[in-house]
């Protein structure tokens, strides 16, 4: 009979194991995207910086996929503000999300932990 608890007590240890390495490889995929984000908010402030130097008539284009787009500075600009604003929003979410794993992350670390401490307690 000592041999079911062990069973039960390593089918356990695998399912929280498993838990910790899903946890841990959501959280790189959380840093990942955060950091693309950041960069990409970096790269439209820095746009933005270039932009104001520029006369209100100048020709400007914009990318679309393979393509260019004629518009005015003045879209341009706005364009760029609302692509800041949806990056620092996602950029919250996201990092919400991940303070959210990091707790998932320490209460299975704490499950394990005290998985190993009562097997040790029933060894002795």
């Amino acid at each position: 009979m000592a041999r079911i608890p062990d069973e039960e007590l390593k089918k356990a240890f695998s399912e929280l194991h498993d838990k910790l390495i899903d946890t841990k490889h959501k959280l790189k995929l959380l840093d990942l995207q955060i950091d693309i984000l950041r960069r990409s908010k970096q790269r439209a402030e820095l746009t933005q910086i270039e932009m104001r130097t520029l006369p209100a008539k100048t020709k400007t284009f914009e990318t679309v996929g393979r393509m260019f787009l004629s518009q005015d500075v003045d879209t341009i600009k706005t364009d760029l503000k609302k692509r800041m604003k949806m990056a620092d929003e996602k950029i919250k979410t996201l990092e919400s999300n991940k303070s959210y794993l990091q707790q998932s992350l320490k209460e299975s670390e704490n499950n394990i932990r005290e998985m190993v401490q009562r097997r040790q307690q029933e060894a002795n």
